[in-house]
């Protein structure tokens, strides 16, 4: 039954109390929350202790020995019993204790999965046959997509390149006569190292392939079983998860006993069908737009994927909840108007019921995960949404806090590694800023008179940037000063690029010259975006060096607040605003005159500069204005190409190396 009667009444948010909004509320004489979600009251928080104190449980238990998994367990279990005795006996106050029991629980099923699953690595002939090095036949099978090593260079020798296969053994025996018939049925997680030197010929015109198109094991999909013959080694102690490492040789391709699942075999050709339409796009076009719609970032270069990185972009090529989001807009309409009686989308407009538009929401989720495999976030977005989805079914129309909470806490269940990953934890963390923070500060900027868009757009980019910057630090050792508008102007062109990619991604089986057609109208919003983080990640102040580790997140985390509230009052200050907006434009852009008055560098008639590239030499020779030669550079192209930005060199009409270095040199020209 569709009602219009409540909701216009209160769709901008107000400064009122709950008491006023409940009042208003009970003189419309309708149920509360039935047109507007909002009116039920302050968010669920329930759930967020049990979810957290699990993911943490999870994260320490992995490597625990099973005595004190066990005493973890069975102390949780006891403590839970006692208080739930407790609240039986004062039912007045027992609201308390039956959390409290909750969240002993979770800590105890945490506890359990992780101590269950980190004895998969330690139980079991693979891990007794890796500490000997020995020489298997093993049969396993894949559980996640190929993927090529990019190794940094040194010495005087190309690093070998290497594919690297996820994969779960099934059986194994010791190679050899002495093996022979030795055969043990087991299921330990192992990492495939499979040397991936190309194969004997060519092109048909005579040029060498890309080891990308050469290499056989590239195209393996999830769920393939394969019989190898390879060298156990152990897995680095403490943090990976795997049992152990097998060492390939894979010049004679594999060696397939079991085919792929057939939802699998779907996915790998709606993968490739995406690939096959974006091959006659330009170079950004097609390495990014199965990024940004299926996660498969196997043509990206390291050049752009540095880019990426050095604007905090890196997350539109993980596939996450705006992903799904955007599918399920397509589905239920905007997100702010699912939870309404009144919703749009196709289903509304094809006049679906709203429980079986859950079903097929959840059907929609299944098929997401497949076919973009189930990464950290992708694994996140999928039970967030299906959760929400549930809650919609059901007549629940809650916050989405108590969902997201919901997904971790199952998540962590399910698969307890997760509670050590970084993408994992990225993902957590944005959708919950978005969730919390971002309608907060939209509402603030909006009272200060930005457009309610912009106003969306920029609260939503800044408080990700705050809370996950962080976790970020910590992985590159760097602060982006550039990240929030690089973020708002790729945001302009993220939803058409995904719209238009995943319809290509539908149509590329059926209709190829639709994907095409499809693929070509999204790589200009697609080359936006890269050209965004070329541009960002150039500039010579795009970041700032920070202490790559815990407690320079913490020092960063401990900063982000003053920053947040000296950025509050500045606010009703404009012309301090305008001055501190130029000045972090100078510090970003750091124009060549105004650098050398501050810092003296480059000095005036400079001749010979000798460059810090780690291992390895690099001088620069004066040859001109903007002009110099360069006399090695280095294994590492970012080093030297930072030293001749400093330099305001933009062309390097000679490059001269005196030491056989297998490089690629970034020019600047």
């Amino acid at each position: 039954m569709r009602s219009r009667t409540a909701a216009p009444a209160l769709t901008e948010p107000t400064a009122e109390g709950p008491a006023t909004r409940l009042s208003v509320h009970a003189s419309s004489g309708k149920r509360l929350g039935a047109a507007h979600p909002r009116q039920e009251g302050p968010a669920d928080l329930r759930l967020v202790p049990p979810a957290l104190a699990a993911w943490a449980t999870a994260a320490v238990m992995l490597h625990a020995p099973p005595a004190r998994v066990l005493g973890t367990v069975i102390a949780s279990l006891a403590s839970a019993a006692v208080l739930l005795a407790l609240r039986n006996r004062r039912a007045g106050t027992g609201r308390a204790r039956l959390s409290g029991a909750l969240v002993l629980l979770c800590v105890a099923a945490a506890a359990c999965s992780a101590g269950l699953h980190g004895a998969d690595l330690r139980r079991g002939p693979v891990p007794e046959l890796a500490r000997e090095y020995a020489a298997v036949t093993a049969e396993v099978e894949i559980t996640s997509d190929p993927r090529l090593t990019r190794p940094r260079t040194g010495g005087s020798r190309p690093a070998r390149t290497t594919v690297l296969i996820e994969a779960d053994v099934r059986r194994v025996e010791r190679a050899g006569r002495a093996g022979r018939g030795a055969a043990v049925a087991t299921r330990a997680p192992v990492l495939m190292m499979v040397d991936a030197r190309p194969a004997r010929g060519g092109a048909p015109d005579g040029r060498a392939r890309p080891t990308e198109e050469r290499s056989p094991w590239l195209g393996l999909l999830p769920s393939t079983r394969l019989r190898i013959e390879a060298r156990l080694a152990p897995a680095r102690a403490g943090g990976d998860r795997f049992a152990a490492v097998l060492r390939v040789k894979g010049r004679d391709g594999p060696e397939t006993v079991g085919e792929p699942s057939g939802p699998q075999r779907l996915a790998g050709r709606l993968r490739a069908g995406l690939r096959a339409a974006t091959d006659g796009l330009s170079t950004d076009a097609r390495a990014l737009l199965p990024g940004l719609v299926v996660g498969d970032t196997a043509r990206v270069t390291p050049e752009l994927e540095e880019a990426f990185r050095g604007t905090d972009l890196t997350h539109t090529l993980a596939v996450s909840g705006a992903n799904f989001t955007l599918l399920l807009a397509l589905l239920l309409g905007p997100p702010g108007l699912a939870q309404y009686a009144e919703r749009r989308g196709l289903a509304a407009r094809l006049g679906i019921p709203l429980r079986t538009t859950a079903l097929l929401g959840g059907v929609i989720s299944l098929g997401f995960v497949v076919v973009c495999r189930p990464d950290p976030s992708v694994l996140r977005a999928a039970a967030c949404g299906s959760v929400a989805l549930l809650a919609l079914a059901t007549g629940r129309r809650r916050s989405l806090i108590p969902a997201l909470a919901t997904a971790v806490l199952l998540l962590v269940l399910y698969d307890p590694w997760l509670a050590r990953t970084y993408g994992f934890l990225l993902s957590v963390l944005a959708t919950g800023a978005l969730l919390t923070l971002a309608p907060r500060w939209s509402v603030g900027l909006r009272r200060r008179g930005v457009p309610p868009r912009l106003a969306e757009a920029l609260a939503a980019a800044g408080a990700a940037q705050a809370v996950c910057a962080p976790v970020v630090v910590v992985l590159s050792a760097r602060v982006s000063l550039v990240a929030v508008p690089c973020n708002l102007l790729a945001e302009f062109a993220l939803a058409p690029a995904t719209v238009l990619g995943f319809l290509a991604l539908a149509t590329a089986l059926p209709a190829i010259p639709l994907a095409k057609a499809l693929a070509w109208c999204a790589s200009w919003p697609v080359e936006w975006i890269a050209q965004i983080a070329r541009t960002g990640a150039a500039l010579p102040g795009a970041g700032v060096d920070w202490p790559g580790s815990w407690a320079g997140a913490a020092l960063l985390g401990a900063l982000t607040p003053v920053v947040l509230l000296a950025g509050r009052r500045l606010l009703g200050h404009p012309w301090w605003c305008a001055i501190c907006a130029l000045l972090l434009v100078l510090l970003v852009v750091r124009p060549p005159q105004l650098t050398r008055v501050i810092t003296g560098w480059p000095p005036p008639g400079w001749r010979l500069v000798m460059c810090d590239v780690g291992q390895g030499d690099a001088m620069v020779l004066a040859a001109g204005e903007d002009t110099g030669v360069v006399v090695d550079a280095g294994p590492d192209p970012a080093l030297v190409d930072r030293c001749l930005r400093s330099l305001g060199i933009t062309r390097v009409p000679l490059v001269v190396l005196t030491h056989f270095f297998f490089l690629v040199f970034k020019s600047v020209s």
